[in-house]
């Protein structure tokens, strides 16, 4: 146990703040495009260690010759990551009003109107970052939620119903907003636009985005680089439960029917 006594308390303070920044960083690529790029440069520096320690002394000088080449390299692969990493820094979690039990069932009920009567719809939920540049290519509504309000705005032929959604805590934010589609043409291959530009905001940000198809009413979920499709209404409610830590409900007696 003589090994313990070389260690001060800040050392141990470093190492568990370091491996939570491993762990999130982990967590924040995963699912996205870089991933693969991630792991395949983590190989690569894996190689270059083994060049040091078994003295390949061409393979270890291309190595540090080429280090100020590869720091330029992972600043263009990773920009978007980069950028979205220093947005979530940013922003001040405890400002953060998320979407309560209400306003997810208010949601859920729009949403299954929408997918029996094959309404397109892209319903994005603020949350630390922020939606404000997509916000102002659209319509600024402000409005109170309601399940009335969502079936209206995204009924076929009314000015506000192409376009996405965009939301703050209960509030309807704006409507009619455009979404960028992945600069990827090979991105969400089979999948029409409205997925692809859900699924590149969700990539892009923070954002929770639900989608109803227009052609077959099917109902999907964008978050945090995935896509999850072929969602019923019991089952949205319950993942956007889980992503939002919205209590369920329940109640201290049952009423039987009648």
């Amino acid at each position: 146990m003589e090994w313990l006594k070389i260690f001060r308390w800040q050392d141990i303070v470093e190492i568990l703040l370091f491996a939570f920044i491993i762990y999130r960083f982990f967590l924040f690529i995963r699912g996205r495009r870089t991933q693969s790029v991630f792991y395949g440069l983590l190989f690569i520096l894996f190689f270059g260690v083994l060049a040091q320690l078994f003295h390949f002394y061409t393979i270890s000088w291309v190595f540090k010759n080429l280090f100020a080449i590869w720091i330029i390299a992972l600043l263009i692969v990773f920009q978007p990551e980069l950028r979205s990493g220093l947005a979530r820094i940013g922003k001040n979690p405890f400002l953060l009003t998320p979407p309560d039990t209400e306003v997810i069932d208010e949601t859920v009920k729009a949403v299954n109107y929408l997918s029996r009567n094959r309404m397109g719809a892209i319903i994005a939920f603020e949350r630390e970052m922020g939606l404000r540049e997509y916000m102002e290519g659209g319509v600024k509504l402000d409005a109170q939620l309601s399940s009335e309000l969502l079936a209206t705005i995204f009924t076929p032929y009314t000015p506000l119903h192409d376009g996405a959604v965009i939301i703050q805590g209960d509030r309807v934010m704006a409507a009619n907003c455009i979404l960028p589609l992945p600069e990827e043409t090979g991105i969400m291959r089979g999948m029409g636009a409205r997925h692809r530009a859900a699924f590149n905001l969700a990539r892009e940000t923070d954002a929770v985005v639900v989608i109803v198809s227009e052609e077959t009413g099917r109902i999907s979920l964008a978050y945090q680089g995935r896509i999850e499709s072929g969602l019923d209404g019991v089952t949205l409610r319950e993942r956007l439960r889980e992503i939002f830590g919205a209590p369920k409900k329940f109640r201290l007696w049952k009423t039987k029917k009648k």
